[in-house]
């Protein structure tokens, strides 16, 4: 299951935040779709910001599938499953037209097609029965679309990482599993090292780490999820701003920097990138880190 090279010590940029990106070029993302919702309006707006992603040095195209739920697609009267797999297939052009790459299938929580916030606090009031229900279809049909990886991403709690757990298992899709967390802890408070050694103990799971979470919490998580899961760890996190969901948008000031990467890398990061409001300059910056590590320029 060795897709993205990973045994072989490979360290992969990651894109950046999709829908921040697509904010920045003018698109109204309100809907509780978010970005989801331009895969029926403008497909070709999500492609260009994957073509933007790849020009930059981003080694992988994650999909506009995060917050696109079937109920969600259903109430506009469209077809769920075709809109999820055009997500792949946007990301899967645009990974072909730079000539390399992959695509991840990006999952989100249950919390994200809520689309108020919970994913940041995992208090869902689900047992894993129901969220192995909820997850299930998108699970199946993304799979299906045929990315290289799918990205189970921002997963808040122990919980629904042992429904997505339970379901990668049956699947057999390479995957990683990424957690946003809050220092020590993710966000519904359960021990990092539970989450991370849960997360690695799936056969079908390749990496294990964080996404859209502090800067500043990403180095104790990256050590934490190597020495518990025994994998590769993954590391994109926002920029540092606070999600305010009540009147949707970000507040507060930007911490991520590039230089960070480095100390990431030395921890056992394999998989390196941004996540909202961490836009293609930023992956830019990562990138050159990267180069750098490779041919030995950093120390």
């Amino acid at each position: 299951m060795d897709v993205l090279g990973l045994a072989t010590g490979s360290v992969l940029v990651l894109d950046g935040g999709l829908a921040t990106e697509l904010e920045n070029r003018g698109h109204d993302l309100s809907s509780t779709l978010w970005s989801a919702r331009l895969l029926i309006e403008d497909p070709g707006a999500i492609r260009d910001v994957h073509r933007a992603y790849f020009a930059t040095g981003a080694d992988l195209a994650t999909t506009a599938s995060y917050q696109g739920s079937l109920p969600g697609f259903s109430a506009l009267g469209v077809d769920g499953a075709v809109m999820l797999r055009r997500s792949v297939e946007l990301a899967r052009q645009a990974r072909d037209e730079h000539g390399s790459g992959w695509v991840a299938a990006s999952v989100g929580p249950y919390g994200a097609v809520l689309a108020d916030g919970s994913e940041y606090r995992g208090s869902y009031g689900l047992s894993v029965a129901q969220l192995r229900r909820f997850h299930r279809p998108r699970l199946e049909i993304l799979a299906g679309a045929g990315p290289d990886v799918l990205a189970v991403e921002t997963i808040p709690s122990l919980a629904e990482a042992e429904a997505l757990v339970a379901e990668l298992e049956i699947l057999q899709v390479p995957s990683w599993i990424s957690f946003t967390v809050s220092g020590s802890s993710t966000r519904a408070g359960d021990p990092l090292d539970e989450a991370f050694a849960l997360a690695g103990s799936c056969s079908a799971v390749i990496a294990v780490g964080v996404n859209c979470s502090a800067p500043g919490d990403v180095l104790g998580a990256v050590r934490t999820a190597v020495r518990a899961s025994g994998k590769p760890a993954v590391a994109y996190p926002n920029s540092g701003e606070a999600w305010d969901a009540a009147a949707r948008r970000w507040r507060g000031p930007s911490g991520f920097e590039a230089e960070r990467v480095d100390a990431w890398l030395a921890a056992g990061a394999q998989l390196v990138g941004g996540c909202c409001r961490v836009g293609p300059d930023a992956i830019a910056a990562v990138a050159a880190r990267v180069r750098g590590r490779r041919t030995g320029g950093l120390g």
